[in-house]
């Protein structure tokens, strides 16, 4: 039993709880089920990003370009849709960008053995200054957004199943298949095995460059669906639309129990993190904090949190280490 309530997991949730609690307590209408729903809208596309995100990091790998493949392939889905293409296709279009976008990441720091954040951080910028240029094909200089999408598209930002709005049911979804890949199928464990020792992962002949190339696909497509998901809630492709969720989405996968140094993390702590940021946001705007105060908090939430981290990971080294004494 100590042992369950010892998971970083489990504190997370309890976090979880006294945040709305508090937060309730200072704007009762926080507490509000159509509030708690609804107000996933906002902040659901950071889990989708994030928790692939994970797989890349567990990997031992990073990627903070996703934030510029949100708004790349939005825009060619929009540049696509503009065109006459039909629904599916396009969707298909911006799907495949984004997998593309994985595919030359884990490509480059293959063949140039660069840092992983390097080059990512390169492809940041690359793929903002080409969704920027892609824009342009259609009229829609700068930040403009390409519109005209069809009418049952932008239904679906504001669509709502079993209950759940649409943006939020589909995180959860897609977090619920990716939470059984990466604990209940080889796959996840070789990602773990990778990310603890690539060298001898590699030299025991496991597929490293595959799995590795697989995490950033993933991230790539989740980037992908977050920019549709995005478009058709605010009805429009822009360049900026991930440009939100790059902070947010690392914080989320390190504060869900993702090390920086490759062999751990958890999606299950991924999405209750992706909560408790974006609870968190929403409460110090309700409880009517300025922005750039709740952003410092949050900066300083993600300190305590992974100092509190540590302390429990030495509170298990310990308590074991005195039991052994006594015996």
């Amino acid at each position: 039993m100590k042992k369950y309530l010892m998971r970083w997991e489990v504190l997370l949730l309890g976090l979880l709880a006294i945040e709305l609690v508090v937060f309730g307590l200072i704007n009762p209408r926080f507490l509000y089920p159509s509030s708690l729903l609804y107000g996933t809208s906002d902040f659901v596309q950071v889990g989708i990003v994030a928790v692939p995100l994970t797989f890349v990091i567990i990997a031992g790998g990073i990627d903070v370009s996703f934030a510029s493949t949100v708004g790349l392939c939005a825009i060619t889905f929009g540049i696509a849709n503009f065109f006459g293409m039909p629904l599916a296709v396009s969707i298909l279009i911006g799907c495949a960008t984004g997998a593309l976008a994985g595919v030359l990441n884990a490509t480059i720091i293959q063949l140039t053995r660069l840092q992983p954040l390097v080059v990512t951080l390169g492809s940041l910028y690359m793929f903002s200054g080409a969704a920027t240029v892609l824009s342009g094909v259609v009229g829609a200089n700068g930040y403009e957004g390409i519109g005209g999408f069809p009418a049952g598209f932008t239904a679906l930002g504001y669509a709502s199943i079993f209950g759940l709005p649409m943006p939020l049911f589909v995180f959860l979804c897609f977090s619920a298949v990716l939470l059984v890949l990466l604990h209940a199928t080889r796959f996840g464990r070789l990602v773990f095995q990778i990310g603890q020792n690539e060298n001898a992962a590699r030299h025991s002949g496991m597929p490293v460059f595959r799995v590795q190339l697989i995490t950033y696909v993933m991230t790539g497509c989740a980037a992908a669906l977050a920019g549709l998901l995005l478009s058709a809630y605010f009805g429009s492709a822009r360049v900026d639309l991930g440009s939100a969720t790059l902070l947010p989405a690392i914080t989320a996968a390190v504060l869900g129990g993702a090390s920086i140094y490759g062999g751990k993390g958890s999606v299950l702590g991924t999405i209750i993190a992706t909560f408790i940021i974006g609870y968190l946001q929403q409460g110090l705007q309700m409880s009517g904090v300025p922005s750039q105060i709740s952003s410092a908090l949050s900066g300083a939430l993600l300190v305590l949190v992974v100092a509190l981290r540590h302390g429990v990971a030495l509170l298990r080294d310990f308590f074991p280490g005195r039991l052994r004494q006594s015996n």
